[in-house]
């Protein structure tokens, strides 16, 4: 939230608190509440509607100084007079209820881990609930109850949140405000117990189809995540490979053999008959997407040597052969599905490799090469980057000759396309 909107709430809340607007219903409230580390939970309150503002800070600590250089000491490490790093929500009550706020907490973070959330541990980030009045204290009393019912069902151990009346609250360095807003890369935490108040049946998601070759699976938060839009507004939206690509939350892989941690997201997991080979936690451009799923789909192979090592093709070689007569259609690259070249652009020129008038208008783009003493064009695909071959001038009827290694597509037949 930006300067003069805090500016504004704080004076709104001063003026409601000295009573100016008599006849009038306060509806704004605030509730401080620790779930682990508080970019994440900041940024997950925000998203609520009806939250005014969700500000990170430090709550509720003694003989420490209220600063993230002081709480991250190892001295304070388990120093149970440590802050806590909190959230301050501040809502209208009358657009949202306390009690959802509460659900929400309890539902995105495990609360029943001792000063720690997945790999965050130390007592700053204990979960916590810290009230303001008596209302507030009994509602979270119910709940705890409440939720604790729920996790028990499930296997769960005892609720570890901590319920305290507020003490003192510093905020957080400026820094640590609207953190995922101003760091675009990187992952979100996603440590819920998958236990929702709301225990409607849920329809478990058929993963039969993950359990059959290679597979491509993207691990989502069940919240709002920067992250994961970012990572499908740049990679997984555009595309269109022979891999399939499949999306779950971490309370929706059952039947598959997952070994990396599921508290991350996103997180990218490559699959073999339903399981993991590998996997990477958080974001990841599309380039290094595509430098990770070349080795995982084409292994050591020539394939993988030609696209990530500027290799070339054995003249005359098997996928050349297949190719040159293909009916109809298009050529894609190998790894992300976009498509290269067309055959309506293929003509014979008798060198061993796939040879193009033209590609496909933005699919590829040319960087100079200089190897092996020779001067050349380097022709490179848009959508991941491999090395595709090299464009001459020596085509038919003075146009290019886009000298293509064949090892690096896979042909659509047009009849197939949609």
């Amino acid at each position: 939230m930006n300067q003069i909107n805090k500016v504004f709430i704080n004076f709104l809340v001063i003026v409601l608190a000295n009573g100016i607007y008599a006849n009038q219903t306060n509806h704004v409230q605030t509730i401080y509440l620790g779930s682990g580390c508080f970019w994440g939970a900041e940024k997950g309150y925000e998203q609520i509607e009806g939250v005014i503002d969700a500000e990170s800070g430090y709550a509720n600590g003694y003989g420490v100084k209220p600063n993230y250089r002081s709480i991250i000491q190892f001295k304070n490490k388990f120093n149970e007079n440590n802050f806590a790093e909190v959230v301050k929500i501040t809502f209208n009550s009358n657009a949202l209820s306390l009690e959802m706020i509460l659900k929400h907490f309890f539902e995105s973070h495990d609360p029943t881990q001792i000063n720690r959330q997945g790999n965050d541990i130390g007592t700053q980030y204990r979960s916590t609930i810290l009230f303001v009045n008596d209302s507030q204290k009994r509602l979270a009393e119910e709940l705890i109850s409440e939720y604790q019912i729920l996790l028990n069902d499930a296997g769960y151990g005892k609720i570890r949140t901590k319920l305290e009346q507020l003490d003192n609250f510093y905020l957080a360095e400026d820094y640590h405000q609207d953190y995922l807003k101003k760091n675009p890369n990187g992952y979100c935490p996603d440590l819920s117990t998958g236990i929702v108040f709301d225990q409607k049946e849920k329809n478990i998601l058929d993963n039969s189809n993950l359990l059959a070759g290679k597979q491509i699976l993207i691990l989502d938060s069940q919240d709002y995540c920067p992250y994961c839009e970012k990572l499908k507004n740049d990679v997984t939206d555009n595309y269109k490979g022979s891999i399939q690509m499949s999306h779950r939350t971490s309370d929706q892989l059952h039947g598959l053999q997952i070994t990396s941690p599921t508290w991350a997201t996103p997180s990218i997991i490559f699959l073999e008959d339903g399981k993991e080979v590998f996997a990477h936690q958080g974001y990841i451009d599309p380039k290094d997407f595509y430098q990770i799923l070349g080795k995982f789909k084409l292994g050591n192979s020539e394939a993988y040597n030609v696209a990530f090592n500027k290799g070339t093709d054995s003249r005359f070689c098997k996928e050349y052969q297949i190719f040159k007569n293909t009916p109809d259609g298009i050529f894609v690259d190998k790894l992300s599905g976009e498509a290269l070249f067309d055959t309506r652009d293929r003509f014979v020129s008798r060198s061993g490799w796939l040879s193009f008038t033209k590609p496909v208008d933005g699919s590829v783009y040319e960087l100079p090469d200089n190897s092996y003493g020779m001067r050349r064009t380097e022709i490179r695909s848009v959508s991941s980057d491999i090395h595709l071959g090299h464009v001459f001038d020596d085509g038919p009827n003075g146009m290019p000759r886009y000298c293509i290694n064949a090892t690096v597509l896979e042909f659509i037949a047009r009849k197939n396309i949609s």
